[in-house]
């Protein structure tokens, strides 16, 4: 027996799979959690959404996959020629014994000084107070003008005025163009938030920018663009990146939105949905009106009712009938005067024939006829007197009659087809028409102006 045979003689036989597993175990076990940088290469991504693809540097390269569940929380999308750093798991996939790498999280590579200074960044301006909630600000509800700081050729500037024509087209949009990358964009950030507060011609500012790489959001994460923010008086709402990315001025803005999109969606409300609430206040307000046009006509019918009753006409209708019951009385009590002193004469008569006194006769004759003149004297006296007062009453009722009011210049007003007077300005409106009424004839007019004094 060789010495080689010898030397496996006892031993184990391995079958490809179970070899192939154990070596996956070994290398899991061994290298459960590294960093590895290179160069993404061969990029595939099939119908499953997961990517494949081989990480290489100068001398030698490594089969990579990053599945679907990882992939969605990159913030940037892979691409061939990139250098990244790689977290991943060293693995083997047994089926073609091939040594692998299974990514968790994908970076590209310089970031993580990127992300150190951020850290440092935020720790920094947070411990001044920087984010504190009880100094934020919220945006109107409706504003009268909306600001737009971001690129005016960027993807973000056409998504947010789209989503504003949308949702509510009357209110106005004022852009303030910036770069949002590259050396002068943090600058040109500030400045921008600056002049939007000293026009002050905005209600709610809207700073965006689309997705990009840490690198490539930087300008958001500069102290002085956090200071400015936090600077503004007028209200911001951040829209940076996708849903993933996260900057310092989204901690320092008043509300962060996780996309362009989303910010201008929440700095203007739905217009449908704001005219609904208007119509809905609208028809409760025509009820209440309602109910307040019908109590007030109620009142306005009693008044009237207790209006008539003391009117004066009715006080002169009274009078004249009054003084028709007086007229009769009167006429009758001169018809009975009359015939009573018709009687007395035909007594004295009958006394004067069975006496036949011929002086006395002349003496009451005269007497007679004296009597006579005087009850006729105090007859039309009394007439007199009565058509005086008669004419006195009725005078007085033209003093205070609403005709001889008319008389003296004055006209009543009423709405056009009812009876109704007009004696303030809140009982038109503009556009109403009304009924004038003189002393001789009406006229139509309609209302165009109102006053209250």
């Amino acid at each position: 027996m060789s010495l080689l045979n010898a030397a496996l003689a006892g031993k184990k036989v391995y079958s490809v799979s179970e070899l192939n597993r154990e070596t996956k175990n070994l290398l899991s076990s061994h290298y459960s959690f590294i960093q590895v940088e290179g160069e993404i290469s061969n990029l595939s991504q099939p119908a499953s959404g997961h990517i494949y693809f081989s990480l290489k540097d100068k001398k030698a390269q490594i089969r990579c996959a990053m599945f679907k569940s990882q992939l969605r929380r990159l913030n940037f999308i892979p691409k061939n020629g990139c250098q990244v750093i790689v977290s991943a798991q060293v693995s083997l996939y047994e089926t073609r014994g091939d040594y692998q790498l299974i990514a968790d999280k994908i970076q590209l590579a310089g970031e993580g000084d990127l992300q150190l200074a951020f850290e440092v960044l935020k720790s920094k301006l947070s411990n001044e107070g920087l984010f504190d909630q009880n100094k934020k600000q919220d945006p109107p509800s409706l504003p009268n003008h909306i600001g737009v700081i971001t690129s005016p050729t960027g993807a973000a500037i056409h998504d947010i005025l789209s989503v504003l024509k949308r949702r509510f087209p009357a209110i106005p949009v004022i852009i303030y163009p910036t770069s949002v990358q590259g050396d002068s964009a943090k600058s040109e950030i500030v400045h921008a938030i600056e002049k939007a507060n000293q026009q002050a011609q905005v209600d709610v500012i809207l700073l965006a920018r689309g997705g990009g790489s840490l690198e490539d959001l930087w300008s958001f994460n500069e102290e002085c663009v956090a200071r400015a923010i936090a600077k503004s008086e007028i209200p911001i709402v951040t829209g940076i990146g996708h849903e993933v990315d996260f900057t310092i001025a989204d901690l320092a803005a008043d509300r962060r939105a996780p996309t362009p999109s989303a910010a201008a969606e929440t700095a203007v409300p739905s217009q449908q949905a704001w005219l609904s609430n208007f119509q809905a206040i609208e028809f409760k307000l025509q009820q209440i009106i309602q109910r307040q046009l019908s109590q007030y006509w109620q009142s306005l019918h009693w008044l009237n009712k207790r209006l008539m009753q003391q009117h004066p006409q009715q006080q002169y209708q009274r009078h004249a009938q009054l003084l028709d019951h007086l007229e009769v009385r009167l006429l009758r009590a001169i018809q009975t005067k009359i015939k009573h002193d018709k009687g007395l004469i035909a007594n004295q008569k009958n006394v004067l024939q069975q006496h036949n006194p011929v002086n006395r006769i002349i003496r009451y004759q005269e007497q007679l006829h004296y009597l006579g003149n005087r009850l006729n004297i105090a007859v039309r006296n009394k007439i007199k007197n009565l058509k005086s007062k008669q004419h006195s009453l009725t005078q007085t009722l033209n003093a205070i009659s609403p005709l001889a009011t008319l008389e003296r210049g004055y006209s009543i007003t009423s709405p056009a087809g009812s009876s109704s007077i007009i004696s303030s300005s809140d009982q038109v409106s503009i556009g109403d028409k009304v009924k004038t009424r003189f002393a001789h004839g009406h006229i139509i007019s309609q209302i165009t102006k109102i006053s209250d004094e």
